[in-house]
């Protein structure tokens, strides 16, 4: 296996920044500045964990033992339009560490559409393709054309979209290190398309605590099983955040961590919060939930654990 002569250099102790602002630390952490080095660090570390943006991350008190690699330097956060050589027209390319809003911005101004109804959506590129983000209008893999990636033992591997597993929330891609994603966006106007975005983006903000410290919606919207009265038949996806206002959890609060007010299926936490906090205020919402509609959510913030 190819081994990187240039060290590389491993924080200890380390911060694991998220958006809920809550959680341990890292026992070990490495910010690569290339693919390179990407691949160094999982050869230290076959289980290394993947820090993106932290916007739908919580972790647990304890923190981590595995090697966490930090996707925050210029090489793994770039993009491109129309192909690395200019000659791939509407074939976008974009590092695994670049900036999902701030790539949406830019495609809207130089008039390249299919991202625009992912407006307020904070993520990194590769995570927005791990857990395929979206919501109201419109989902990530539509934009997608191929994943490039690294398995666990340091092989290269494409995916085009149908290869990667796209589904609700979820794609085939867990296991693997995605280092770029190749988009195929369509030609719009410019002015529309920063329309577009504008709307989105105010209808989050008047719908979502998108100045509070959370982490996206917590849960999957789920699809019912049996007939709920006055709510949905079987085989229905409905609002987790309205099964969860309904159960009576707005408001609800374990420590320092709340269910929003303005929004059921957000949680937000304050000063002195601890993920301790926010696990098993998760944990109770849905033990009422399911307790009222006999209705299991499922997560949508990936929790880490030292023990899992």
């Amino acid at each position: 296996m190819h081994t990187l002569a240039e060290p590389i250099q491993i924080e200890h102790n380390a911060e694991i920044p998220t958006w809920f602002g809550v959680g341990g630390r890292a026992d070990r952490l490495v910010r690569p500045a290339n693919v390179a080095q990407l691949r160094r660090c999982i050869e230290l570390d076959p289980s290394a964990r993947i820090l993106g943006d932290g916007a739908n991350l919580l972790v647990d008190d304890e923190g981590v033992v595995e090697l966490v690699v930090a996707f925050s330097e210029r090489d793994l956060c770039k993009w491109w339009f129309d192909g690395p050589k200019g000659d791939e027209p509407g074939v976008v390319g974009a590092m695994a560490g670049a900036n999902l809003p701030r790539l949406i911005l830019d495609a809207c101004r130089r008039g390249r559409s299919g991202l625009e109804g992912l407006g307020g959506i904070p993520a990194t590129v590769g995570g927005a393709a791990r857990m395929n983000a979206g919501g109201s209008f419109g989902e990530f893999a539509g934009a997608v054309r191929a994943v490039h990636a690294i398995d666990r033992a340091g092989r290269d591997v494409r995916l085009t979209r149908e290869q990667a597993g796209f589904g609700y929330r979820q794609s085939a891609l867990a296991e693997l290190i995605i280092v770029w994603v190749e988009l195929e966006l369509g030609e719009d106007d410019p002015l529309k398309l920063r329309a577009r975005l504008k709307e989105v983006m105010e209808y989050k903000k008047r719908s979502q605590p998108m100045a509070e410290r959370s982490a996206g919606c917590v849960f999957k919207n789920p699809t019912l099983l049996s007939d709920l009265p006055d709510i949905a038949s079987a085989g229905t996806r409905v609002s987790a955040g309205m099964l969860i206002d309904r159960a009576g959890c707005k408001g609800l609060g374990i420590g320092g961590a709340i269910v929003s007010d303005r929004h059921a299926n957000f949680v937000v936490t304050s000063d002195g919060a601890g993920a301790r906090d926010v696990i098993e205020l998760i944990d109770e919402v849905k033990r009422r939930v399911h307790d009222t509609y006999g209705v299991t959510l499922e997560p949508e913030v990936v929790v880490w654990r030292r023990d899992a």
